[in-house]
């Protein structure tokens, strides 16, 4: 089985379902793009900042080699990180990101943060996460969001992304990078789970044409092995009564339901799973239908409640403030 797609105001189609390679360990992420691919998974979300880019290319590697899929049947994704926001850096970060992943070009790369931090060589420190030294300084840069998105654009002018996009944007942001885009994003990937539901951020994106892809569907879930105070103090959402009750109703998983209430709405979701069970679950999230009734009961669980903010793991860059 593979995913329903998404079709993007590039023209180009996105896999609705595909799997986040955030968390993916150097020592497993070559096998479980593999085994991922063989499941029916053909969108895989990569970044500099995970690491494990060199990983990711050899699984999409040895499944291209033995014949389960041609580069085309795949839709693969990364990210430019905070460090390489200059203008002059852009291009030669993608260029190098290409070549971990072994490949020619992203079908789509997408700014990670709307924040531009001072460069730091790759042969000094890669990824560079987000501080400047081992100090621990988090070093502004000075590139603006105008200057990273022209140089963005250019990428797909050189054929090295097909497709470019943002990520972790507000409103306003959105607004004013749209006055001056040569090449409209394409795509806006947010954290987005029944306590966080953003309802104005996506009715802009969907008035725009941008699609929207979900990250850290399942909510505190994805942060509590990070151990983050907040995430340990947020009830599960696997545990919430409504999302249990809807998912002993439909006979799937509670990550099923969850899945499913972000798809059904058109919104593109990023899991990932070590279990070959969940992978083929989570691939399944399209076959069944929630009632409007049922949907609006999870998106009624809204906290606005957001794990994913550099204010409480770094203390600073308050981008959602």
């Amino acid at each position: 089985m593979t995913s329903p797609t998404i079709k993007l105001n590039s023209g180009h189609a996105m896999p609705q379902v595909g799997f986040g390679l955030w968390k993916v360990t150097n020592d497993t992420c070559a096998e479980q793009v593999y085994n991922a691919i063989k499941t029916g998974y053909r969108l895989f979300d990569g970044a500099c900042d995970y690491g494990n880019e060199v990983e990711a290319g050899q699984g999409v590697a040895r499944a291209i080699k033995e014949g389960l899929v041609k580069r085309s049947d795949l839709f693969l994704v990364s990210k430019l990180w905070n460090s390489f926001h200059d203008g002059d850096r852009v291009g030669p970060i993608c260029k190098k990101q290409l070549q971990d992943w072994g490949i020619d070009y992203f079908d789509l790369y997408i700014v990670h943060f709307p924040i531009s931090l001072a460069y730091v060589d790759p042969s000094v420190r890669y990824p560079p996460g987000f501080t400047y030294d081992d100090k621990g300084e988090v070093r502004p840069g000075k590139a603006t969001i105008q200057e990273t998105w022209t140089a963005m654009e250019k990428l797909v002018d050189e054929g090295l992304a097909k497709s470019i996009g943002i990520s972790n944007f507000q409103g306003s942001l959105i607004i004013d990078l749209l006055r001056y885009a040569r090449i409209r994003p394409a795509t806006l990937q947010i954290e987005h789970h029944p306590y966080l539901t953003q309802p104005h951020l996506l009715q802009l994106a969907k008035s725009e044409g941008i699609a929207v892809t979900a990250y850290s569907s399942f909510g505190p879930q994805s942060f509590l092995e990070m151990d983050m105070k907040k995430a340990k103090d947020t009830p599960l959402l696997f545990d919430n009564p409504t999302i249990k009750s809807v998912a002993e109703k439909y006979g799937k998983t509670p990550a099923q339901v969850l899945l499913r209430w972000a798809t059904q709405r058109g919104i593109a979701v990023i899991p990932k799973s070590n279990s070959q069970d969940r992978l083929k679950q989570n691939l399944e999230v399209t076959t069944f239908d929630l009632s409007s009734g049922e949907l609006d009961q999870i998106s009624g669980l809204d906290r606005n409640l957001r794990f994913n903010d550099p204010m409480d793991y770094l203390g600073t860059l308050p981008i959602f403030a």
